[in-house]
C-alpha cells in the first residue's frame, strides 16, 4: 500500500513530540495497539531517532513509521537510517528534496497555492496543510478548487470535533498532535491516550 492509499484508508496520522524518549516509545506502541498505524515521531522530541529505531524493531518493516519536522538533508538521511519509511516536513526545503531523492514517501508542508505547485512538482506523496488553523476547513475547500485531485492532510489545531469539517472540505486524512497524544509522550496516562485514540478513530471513521 502506498502512502496516499494508506492515508485515505486510515484517515489519521498521530504526531508525537515527546520530552521523554521512553514515554514516546510507549506512546507509539500504544497507538499501534489501538489501531492507529500511521505515526509520526517529530525530530524535535527527545532522542527521536532512538524512538524510531526501537519502534521499527518492534513493529516490523511493514509499519508506517514517520519522522517529522525534517528540515535538512541530514535530517532526512538520519531518519531513513533510523527506520523511518515516511518523512513529514513543515515546509519546502532540503529535507523534503533529499527525502524525495531517496524515494521515501513524503508528506510535505504547504500553505499557499505556490507551495502546493512546488511540492507537487517535486513528486511528493501528499500535502500537509500547515498550519491548518490559519484558515480552517473553509481555506482547505478554497485551496482544493484549483487542485481537486491532490491529497491534502490538515495539521495544526485539529481536534476530534474539527476532523469532520476537514473531511467534508476534502481532506483525505488529518494529522493530530496534542489533542490526541496529550501528555502521554511526556510520561502521562496511557489509559487516557487509549480513550482519546478511540474518540479520534470514531471521528475519522469512514
Amino acid at each position: 500500500m502506498d502512502l496516499s492509499t494508506a492515508l485515505r484508508a486510515e484517515r489519521l496520522v498521530a504526531i508525537i513530540r515527546g520530552r521523554d524518549a521512553e514515554a514516546s516509545f510507549r506512546t507509539v506502541m500504544t497507538l499501534a495497539e489501538e489501531g492507529i498505524p500511521l505515526v509520526e515521531v517529530s525530530l524535535v522530541g527527545r532522542d527521536a531517532l532512538t524512538v524510531l529505531r526501537r519502534a521499527r524493531a518492534e513493529l516490523g518493516d511493514a509499519a508506517w513509521l514517520g519522522a517529522g519536522t525534517v528540515l535538512t538533508a541530514s535530517d532526512a538521511r538520519r531518519a531513513a537510517e533510523a527506520g523511518a519509511n515516511l518523512v513529514v516536513t513543515p515546509g519546502l526545503g532540503e529535507g523534503l528534496a533529499e527525502s524525495v531523492r531517496q524515494g521515501l514517501p513524503t508528506l510535505a508542508g504547504v500553505l499557499t497555492p505556490s507551495e502546493v505547485i512546488a511540492a507537487d512538482a517535486l513528486g511528493v506523496s501528499a500535502l500537509k496543510l500547515f498550519p491548518a488553523s490559519v484558515g480552517g476547513p473553509g481555506y482547505l475547500r478554497a485551496l482544493r478548487a484549483p487542485f481537486p485531485e491532490l491529497p491534502f492532510v490538515p495539521v495544526g489545531g485539529v481536534d476530534a470535533a474539527a476532523a469532520g469539517a476537514y473531511f467534508a472540505a476534502g481532506a483525505v486524512a488529518v494529522g493530530v498532535g496534542a489533542p490526541l497524544i496529550g501528555d502521554a509522550a511526556d510520561g502521562g496516562d496511557l489509559d487516557a491516550l487509549r480513550r482519546r485514540a478511540a474518540d479520534f478513530r470514531a471521528a475519522c471513521a469512514l
